[in-house]
């Protein structure tokens, strides 16, 4: 990154930049079968009449990722409130753009304004980077994750096993919990190499104290392997689909 670019960024985090479209949220449960319980939603970004993340996402670029970075926040955590923060004790997941962040502590302002003025715990918002984000530096990336440790927050990798990083990511930073892809998971019930892989990681996270969360799930015979691995924590469209601004409940679930 160059000069020019962090000193527009840090002035969009600073300033409070408005983002010139509108957004707004879905939130897909994250669940726990055993307990029948929704421990977590994750908060899915769309337009503001429930388009698609693809057709907001094509309008963010080099100019506006920081002013949309910020705006997706607080939606995630405005919306979340109103609606009724959720099951009791279930977390808030908002995903962040690690090169739309250049000073972690100047960034994060507007997410704890909004969790104070929508009463939020701040210990119920665990934020995800992504592992299909090309990070170009993993000092600064470590810098991110430790500011939000420091200050309260819960960390997680998303795609686990699906793009740039890899375990060099979780080797960089351990997280709280790590959300294995679903390009790892799908036919993993027919898949010997795919279970050998996912085996691995259960392993390696069980060695590290991460969670872990089966990212994706739609069948249950991947489920059923999944389970038997040991993985607790789901999140796909065999339990539910994302809902455009409304929270899921147990009863909305469908339990294998």
């Amino acid at each position: 990154m160059n000069d020019t670019m962090k000193h527009q960024g840090c002035g969009a985090c600073r300033d409070g930049q408005a983002l010139d479209f509108e957004i707004a949220m879905a939130f897909q449960p994250i669940v726990e079968p055993a307990r029948r319980a929704i421990v977590a939603y994750e908060a899915l970004v769309r337009g503001p009449n429930g388009e698609p993340a693809g057709t907001v996402l094509a309008r963010v670029d080099a100019e506006n990722r920081y002013a949309f970075d910020q705006a997706c926040r607080v939606a995630a955590v405005s919306t979340f409130s109103k609606l009724g923060k959720g099951e009791a004790d279930s977390r808030l997941h908002i995903n962040f753009m690690p090169n739309a962040v250049y000073e972690a502590e100047t960034c994060i302002r507007a997410t704890l304004a909004a969790a104070r003025q929508h009463g939020l715990d701040i210990g119920r918002i665990t934020f995800e980077v992504t592992e299909g984000e090309r990070v170009t530096s993993h000092d600064h990336l470590r810098g991110i994750i430790n500011a939000y440790r420091r200050t309260g927050f819960g960390t997680a990798i998303d795609d686990f096993g699906s793009g740039y990083a890899g375990l060099g990511l979780l080797v960089e930073f351990q997280p709280d919990e790590i959300k294995i892809d679903m390009t790892l998971l799908r036919g993993i019930d027919r898949d010997p190499v795919r279970r050998a892989v996912v085996a691995g990681i259960v392993t390696t996270a069980r060695h590290l104290g991460i969670a872990l969360i089966g990212e994706g799930v739609e069948t249950a015979e991947e489920y059923a392997v999944l389970a038997d691995m040991g993985i607790t924590r789901y999140q796909g469209y065999l339990f539910a689909r994302p809902a455009f601004q409304t929270l899921a409940r147990p009863e909305d679930i469908t339990w294998p």
